[in-house]
This record gives structure tokens, sequence and C-alpha cells, in this order.
């Protein structure tokens, strides 16, 4: 109850961060490690809690060098001018069509990257071309909603979604089956609600001069994406966890980048590696991320999570119903110990591979947790780098996001019944 309450009033702390004028990092490093001083001293064998604790900052950690890799490349990208190259390929001005262009971008690419690292490269991208900062928070926030919604047809393109494909729960061809549909649904409400709220005028593209080397731009854009890109592809061939293959593009992007810059002075040169790259990335919400990662990690640990879905089985009975209201809950508590929960709460056996159950969950919890902006990794990460503001978005999308949630859930339920 402790650690429950404790998790509560930093969530609260976290909400409210521009009133109470407290950064979020600090608030959720301050909440993660308390749970967990409360789990040391709650009389459990401390053998038992550290063993815990490392096994989550195992996970935790892979996450976190994941995140700093996917962010540095992004950063080299920029510091050689490499999204001006993108920039300049984008013709129209028409805020509603760009945002329509974005946003379909954003939902295909993250099935094939995945929704941290496209919401990553598309807002470090919007951010270049936009300067207003209510318009900056609406395309951000929309790149969330549709990298989300992209990632939980795929199975690579959520957490979540590559835990229950090798869990054994889905296959590849049959995510993408049943699920491209309603998670394309869910993100069309949102899209035309955030389309009225801009107005209808031309947008003033900031497309800056730049007197980088062109060819070094254009190498250094296209090695990026391509080292992102092959973070999935090096997964499938040795099975080793997503972060090592984010590593390894780190490290060539590193090679590649004093290659071309080794005639430069000292201090170009800096400006333009992966030193200079790693100055820029903001660590505050690295830092933050890692302080909700290890709170979750807590209620996890002393098992609220897993009595929470096993009171949802209890009180609702209906599967669909509990599917539905974990989505809704993914929203608070990060949806991947959600879904473990539920591996571990239903067996094979009792649904066995690419049963509905399985892909409704792929859909609810990779989806859901758009309803707030802290609600997924995606999320987080948009908050970090434009500042979005935790009641402006509830004010703003929540609602738009809900409406597009159950509206693919209902496309979901109506495909499965046909």
């Amino acid at each position: 109850m402790a650690i429950l309450i404790i998790f509560i009033l930093g969530y609260l702390c976290i909400a409210f961060e521009h009133q109470l004028r407290l950064n979020k990092a600090s608030t959720a490093l301050i909440t993660g490690v308390l749970c967990w001083s409360f789990y040391a001293l709650s009389g459990t064998a401390h053998e038992v809690v550290i063993q815990k604790l490392l096994t989550h900052m195992g996970e935790i950690s892979g996450i976190l060098f994941f995140l700093l890799g996917a962010m540095t490349i992004v950063e080299l990208i920029d510091a050689h001018d490499g999204f001006e190259l993108i920039s300049s390929a984008i013709k129209t001005q028409d805020k509603r069509k760009l945002l329509w262009i974005i946003s379909f971008i954003a939902f295909f690419l993250s099935a094939l990257l995945d929704n941290l690292t496209t919401t990553i490269v598309l807002i470090s991208l919007m951010s270049k071309l936009i300067q207003d900062k209510h318009e900056k928070f609406y395309f951000a926030s929309m790149i969330v909603i549709a990298a989300n919604a992209g990632g939980a047809w795929s199975p690579i393109g959520d957490v979540t979604t590559t835990m229950l494909w090798m869990g054994g729960q889905i296959s590849g061809m049959q995510i993408i089956q049943e699920g491209f549909f309603p998670a394309l649904v869910s993100i069309i409400i949102p899209l035309i609600a955030i389309s009225l709220r801009l107005p209808n005028s031309s947008i003033s593209l900031t497309i800056p001069n730049t007197n980088s080397n062109s060819s070094h731009r254009r190498t250094i854009l296209f090695a990026g994406l391509a080292s992102l890109l092959f973070v999935p592809a090096f997964k499938s061939m040795t099975g080793l966890p997503p972060f090592m293959g984010m590593l390894l593009s780190l490290g060539v992007m590193w090679l590649l980048s004093e290659i071309i810059n080794h005639q430069k002075d000292t201090e170009a040169s800096d400006n333009l590696s992966i030193k200079g790259a790693l100055k820029n990335i903001d660590t505050p919400s690295i830092l933050f991320f890692l302080g909700i990662l290890i709170s979750v990690a807590a209620l996890q640990s002393v098992g609220i999570l897993t009595e929470l879905a096993q009171s949802l089985s209890n009180w609702i009975g209906n599967t669909k119903i509990i599917v539905m209201a974990l989505g809704g809950l993914s929203a608070v508590i990060d949806n991947v110990p959600l879904v473990a929960a539920t591996q571990g709460m239903y067996s094979l056996s009792e649904f066995p591979m690419d049963h509905p159950f399985w892909i409704f969950i792929a859909y609810c919890t990779g989806t859901g947790g758009s309803m707030l902006i802290i609600g997924s990794a995606a999320g987080v990460a948009a908050m970090g780098i434009t500042k979005i503001e935790f009641f402006w978005y509830m004010r703003k999308l929540s609602l738009w996001v809900l409406l597009g949630y159950l509206s693919g859930a209902l496309v979901f339920l109506a495909m499965s019944w046909l």
C-alpha cells in the first residue's frame, strides 16, 4: 500500500509539473527509488529484492541504451543538416495536408522501425520545419498517436507486440492482417480533430540555409536512416535484444562521422561527431524515463499489477471488456508490464497462437497508451523533445484519442465476428 501511495503521489507531481514548478525527471527518480526502498524495508528477503531489481534494471537498461542510441544518431544527422534534405523535398505549405502526410509516414514507418525511433526522427524533423509552439504540439502529438498505432500492427513496431511475438502468442502475418485496419481507424478521428483545429492557412516552413557539404549531408542522412532500419533486421538475424543492434549502428555511425570529418579542425570535428551529438541529446528525458520504468517495475515486483489484472478478471469476466480496460490502463501505466502480466494470466492452451484475444491485446495496449502523453515511450520522448504539457494534451486530444481507440476496437470486434 505504501508503494502504491508513493507511486500515485509521484504520478500526480509529474502531471502537475508546471503548476508545482518541479522537474518531472527529479520527481520520477525520487518516486522510483522510494518505491524500491519501501519494498526493501517491507520484510521481504533482501536477496529477493536485489535479484528482482537487477533483473528489471537489465530490461530497463536495454530500453535506455536503445533510446540513447536512437537520439544520438538523430542528433548526428541534425548536426550535418541531413534533415534539411527532407525539408527541401516537402513542397506543400498547407498545414492540414502536411499533418496528414506526416501522420501516415509515422503510421507506416513505425511498423518498420518502432514507435519510439519513428517519433524521435519525425519530431526532430518537424522541429526544423515549424516554429509556432502550439502547432509543434499538435504535430508532435499526432506523430505520437500515429506511431503508436503503427507499432500495434507490426511484430517489431512496439515492445509489447515483440513480446507477444517472441512469446508465441502471435505470428507476424496474423498481427498484420488483423491489426492493420483497426489501427488505421484509430488515428482517423484524432487526425480529423487536429486538422480542424489548425488554421486553414499556409504554414511558414523554416528551412535555414546551410554551408554543410551536400555529399556529407546526404551520406550521413541515408546512413543514419539505414542504421535505424538495420536494428529490427539485426534482431531477427541474431535474436539479440534491439539495443544491441542500436549500439552496433551507433558505433558504425561514429566511425563514419570521424572518417568524413577527419580533415576538419578539432572544434568543427567535435561538433560534427558523436561527441557533439551526445552533448545535445535530452538527458533529463532519459532520466525521467528511467524513473518511470523503475517505479512501474516496483509495482510489478510486489504483485500489484498482477493483482489488478486478476481483479479485473474476477469483476468483469468478459475478456473483450478486460482487454479494452487494460488498453485504457496502459495510458496510465506502461503497457509492457501489463502485457507481461496478461501473458502470465492466460495460457496458450486457453488461447492458442493467433487467437483474436492476443491480437486484441496488441491493439488495445499499443493504441491505448496514446490517451495520455505519458502513456507510451513515444509520448514520453515527445514530451521531452517538444515540452508538451500534460494537461494541454489531456484537454486538447485525450477525448479524440479515446474515440479513435473505441472506433478501432469496434472495427476489430466486427472483423472477428465476421
